[in-house]
């Protein structure tokens, strides 16, 4: 779904059907510490690259919302784990490294 900053995003959710005004970040909402969301979060939320730039199924990710050294910002930091190999992920863009090394690649001259 698109998100208020215009991105597509799979855990971005909102609801206007009817009068409803539902918006939500369902990322944020399953972590109990994760934080209260607003829709300007998704200004710099890094989740929408993320998810386009790696596809791989086995990525978990987990977001909170963190404020910068004077409390006066606030922006959502991202988590990564990879279920398949059970390690945690320093780049979520790239991936683990090692879920790639399964594919098998034909290449076609």
């Amino acid at each position: 779904m698109r998100t208020p900053a215009g991105k597509d995003c799979r855990f971005y959710y909102s609801d206007y059907f009817r009068g409803r005004e539902t918006q939500e970040c369902r990322l944020i909402e399953r972590n109990p510490q994760g934080g209260q969301w607003h829709t300007k979060l998704c200004d710099s939320c890094p989740v929408p690259d993320i998810l386009r730039q790696n596809a791989c199924p086995n990525m978990v990710l987990e977001g909170r919302i963190e404020k910068t050294l004077l409390g006066l910002r606030e922006r959502v930091r991202i988590y990564a784990v990879c279920s398949q190999h059970r390690v945690e992920v320093d780049k979520p863009a790239v991936g683990c490294g090692r879920c790639h090394e399964s594919f098998d690649v034909k290449v076609v001259e």
